[in-house]
């Protein structure tokens, strides 16, 4: 049975984790009877969110995200109460989910002030789920000052992360050139703090190395921010070594953005890519669950890959049988 809206909104506002789990929940269910619920829960809420420091934390496999997360987490924690949205693979075949971001960051999972929430990504570009902007709003309201949306970092573009974080983290791992012609200039233009992570034992000249050629690398790029320049630090996840640093220059880019007022613009300019997204969003749900469309979707496909038809042709004829079916 799902719960009403004032009794979510209350738990909510009690800092209550079932009630903000289960209405980050709702707000990722397809069903329409969950999405009204959830939605509005989010109008009453509105106006206790947005006080929160939001952090985008991507990066490629192998890198240590999770661990990165847990040990900076854990340093968060003693000061702020800390939500992490850990964006998993969903798998493209199945649709399932590793889910394993509790696992993997037990520690910080165990702690009174932190709340973790894996999230299947499904399939959305940049590995953020569709629904996580809700999930940032619900957390917040339930008294989050610090959320982390970790991506899943498969080498797509994160832009879409960038929309709803006020700063965007690189984790990279130590390595030569090579690594460095990896990261795809679109990523390393979203980043507002580079952190060369492994930065201990064997490897922690070659981070150093690592973050004198980042350094060099950002300031060939137009600056993003008028009192912010993107910073390359160093951290060891492992032993804590610059994890304070990290933190520090998180807040101090939240401080300048602050005082500058880019914060503010940057908020703004977001709220205004969510409408459109959820404009996009709600008129292809609406396209696919048309009656005309769906029963010939399957011959035009089917079309389309044999090479009878031209994409285009057939993406006209699938718009020309919703114009019909809207204006029945």
């Amino acid at each position: 049975m799902t719960e009403s809206v004032d009794e979510l909104v209350r738990g909510i506002r009690a800092r209550d984790r079932r009630s903000l789990a289960r209405a980050i929940t709702l707000a990722e269910s397809s069903r329409a009877d969950h999405r009204a619920v959830a939605a509005g829960v989010l109008e009453q809420v509105l106006p206790e969110t947005g006080r929160s420091v939001r952090l985008g934390i991507s990066g490629p496999p192998g890198v240590g995200k999770s661990t990165f997360i847990e040990a900076l987490g854990l340093r968060i924690v003693e000061d702020h109460a800390l939500a992490v949205l850990a964006i998993d693979p969903s798998s493209r075949r199945s649709g399932g989910s590793i889910l394993g971001d509790k696992t993997r960051m037990g520690e910080l999972a165990r702690q009174p002030r932190a709340f973790i929430r894996p999230t299947p990504g499904g399939g959305q570009l940049g590995g953020v789920a569709r629904r996580t902007r809700e999930a940032i709003l619900l957390c917040e309201a339930s008294g989050f000052d610090v959320v982390i949306v970790e991506t899943i970092g498969v080498g797509q573009s994160e832009v879409a992360v960038g929309e709803m974080v006020d700063l965007f983290l690189l984790l990279v791992a130590p390595g030569g050139g090579d690594e460095l012609q990896g990261i795809k200039r679109g990523i390393m233009e979203l980043a507002d703090l580079v952190v060369v992570n492994k930065a201990d034992g064997d490897l922690a000249a070659a981070a150093g190395r690592t973050a004198a050629d980042y350094t060099n690398a950002v300031h060939l790029l137009r600056p993003k921010w008028r009192a912010w320049q993107t910073r390359v630090l160093t951290c060891s996840a492992l032993t804590g070594a610059g994890l304070a640093e990290v933190w520090e220059a998180i807040l101090a880019f939240r401080d300048a953005l602050t005082a500058s007022g880019e914060l503010a613009e940057l908020r703004a300019a977001q709220a205004k890519a969510w409408m459109w997204a959820e404009v996009r969003d709600s008129l292809l749900e609406r396209f696919e669950s048309a009656a005309s469309v769906r029963s010939m979707l399957p011959s035009l496909e089917d079309q389309v890959a044999r090479g009878e038809i031209t994409p285009s042709a057939a993406a006209a004829e699938l718009l020309q049988a919703f114009e019909r079916d809207r204006s029945t």
